[in-house]
């Protein structure tokens, strides 16, 4: 206590007198001024903690005093002294930025109790202060639902704080099974103003264009066939909270031009309805697409894309964050075993064998392809402890692992980008085929086993030649 400062500024000989020797018995260093003038020369050689000013002064008063610190960017907590004729006025300083306000005559434990009040929040203060800075050199595992500790996923989290409390419009890029849905629910409980309303969530890719406007915006009752009654869109349901939008790579042009009119003012019409509605909406937008090239084919407006791409969060494949991969197969493992075990049957761990086979694999899937392996390896597990035989065949069915693949050099002992990006499509293709076997050849059964999309898995076989493929063995059955 003994190192807190405190500043009395009051005309009053005999106020000043009393503040001095109560504060100075409790064991404070006490410097008086008898006017704000005199306090305010005082306050930038000396720097007190806390400021105790009466309301009324000559040259400077209370208020003035207040409003002086505010524009000299001082953070000083200053009481006020006040008869109880201006009271009005003390909050009005309070509004300017003082801490508390007192009223004459004066009470030993009042002002007592205020500057304890001032110390302690000065003391949580510091203490944030000192929390955030160790923060900044502390390696977080977990942020919200998110899980990774790699240096990639570290500025990722430190980007969300940043802009958690803005309403800038955000668009996360990642490959299909990166998380792209837990970075959006942890930007919008990171956003003071919007984390207790909704966040929703819409699969733009899943919907074709009329079904999709009507899940955006809604309709009225009598817009088309089947509109039998108003219908409320995602957008309104939305108001005041956060929405995500998915695959917005998918947009026709149409809805490319309502989403450009939202993000500009917030304006909308319902399908079959003239009357504007106005909604305040955090957009996030999602894809796995590149939408430089979408512009280039003229599939996606370049006027929109910039209105999307404020703020642009990337998040890296698994591949490239491998030293997670343990990490997020026990978090699995625990979450799994807690989910589908009904007959006490407890898988506690998984082999060293197994971990180092799930690091060294390309996961074309990435998170969600690693969750649903966990998953299944949970329950057909033989043992309390996963094995390498209790993950799918293509784990162990070559000798080779797929990272290894990936690093094979050429002819002169070096590897060069080109053969690097051959190396790591020869593994994914053929997990892709393997998969696609197993689930005889059903792309949604396909999809669902590596943890993506139909329309990510239709690319990737359109992309691999494993289209012809499958076409030649329903030909040949």
């Amino acid at each position: 206590m003994a190192n807190n400062h405190i500043l009395i500024a009051d005309d009053e000989p005999l106020t000043r007198q009393s503040l001095y020797e109560i504060l100075k018995f409790e064991g404070y260093r006490v410097t008086t001024a008898k006017d704000g003038l005199e306090a305010l020369g005082l306050i930038e050689k000396l720097l007190p903690e806390i400021i105790i000013s009466d309301m009324k002064m000559p040259g400077m008063d209370g208020l003035q005093l207040v409003k002086e610190l505010k524009a000299r960017g001082l953070e000083i907590p200053v009481i006020l002294i006040t008869g109880y004729g201006t009271i009005e006025t003390a909050v009005e300083a309070m509004r300017e930025g003082a801490f508390d306000y007192i009223t004459k005559p004066i009470v030993d434990n009042e002002i007592k109790v205020v500057i304890e009040k001032i110390i302690k929040q000065q003391g949580l203060i510091e203490e944030n202060r000192f929390l955030r800075e160790q923060l900044k050199h502390t390696t977080r595992q977990r942020f919200h639902n998110i899980i990774g500790q790699e240096p990639k996923m570290q500025k990722i989290y430190a980007l969300i704080e940043a802009v958690a409390n803005s309403n800038a419009t955000i668009l996360l890029q990642g490959e299909s099974g990166t998380g792209k849905s837990l970075i959006a629910y942890a930007i919008h409980q990171s956003d003071l103003s919007r984390r207790d309303k909704p966040l929703i969530e819409v699969s733009c890719g899943a919907l074709p264009e009329t079904l999709l406007e009507t899940e955006l915006f809604g309709h009225v009752r009598g817009a088309f066939t089947g509109a039998i009654k108003d219908r409320t869109g995602r957008f309104e349901l939305a108001d005041k909270g956060s929405i995500l939008l998915d695959e917005i790579d998918t947009f026709s042009p149409n809805l490319q031009v309502k989403l450009l009119r939202i993000l500009q003012n917030g304006e909308f019409e319902r399908v079959g309805d003239t009357k504007t509605m106005r909604v305040d909406v955090r957009v996030i937008a999602a894809t796995n697409q590149d939408l430089n090239e979408a512009i280039k084919k003229g599939r996606f407006r370049e006027d929109l894309y910039y209105r999307l791409n404020v703020i642009a969060i990337h998040i890296p494949p698994l591949r490239e964050r491998r030293d997670d991969i343990p990490l997020l197969a026990e978090y699995f493992l625990e979450k799994k075993n807690n989910e589908v075990n009904k007959n006490n049957k407890k898988v506690t761990g998984i082999s060293k064998e197994a971990m180092q086979a799930l690091s060294q694999y390309g996961w074309p899937g990435n998170v969600r392809e690693l969750e649903n392996i966990v998953e299944r390896s949970v329950i057909l597990a033989k043992g309390d402890i996963i094995g390498i035989h209790d993950l799918p065949e293509f784990f162990h069915k070559t000798d080779m692992p797929f990272a290894a693949q990936a690093l094979v050099s050429n002819a002169s002992g070096r590897l060069n980008a080109k053969s690097l990006r051959q190396a790591l499509k020869s593994p994914e293709r053929q997990v892709i085929q393997n998969a696609l076997e197993q689930a005889g050849w059903n792309r949604k059964d396909t999809a669902a086993s590596l943890g993506i999309n139909r329309t990510t898995l239709y690319n990737k076989m359109k992309e691999y030649d494993l289209l012809k493929r499958r076409i030649a063995i329903k030909g040949s059955a």
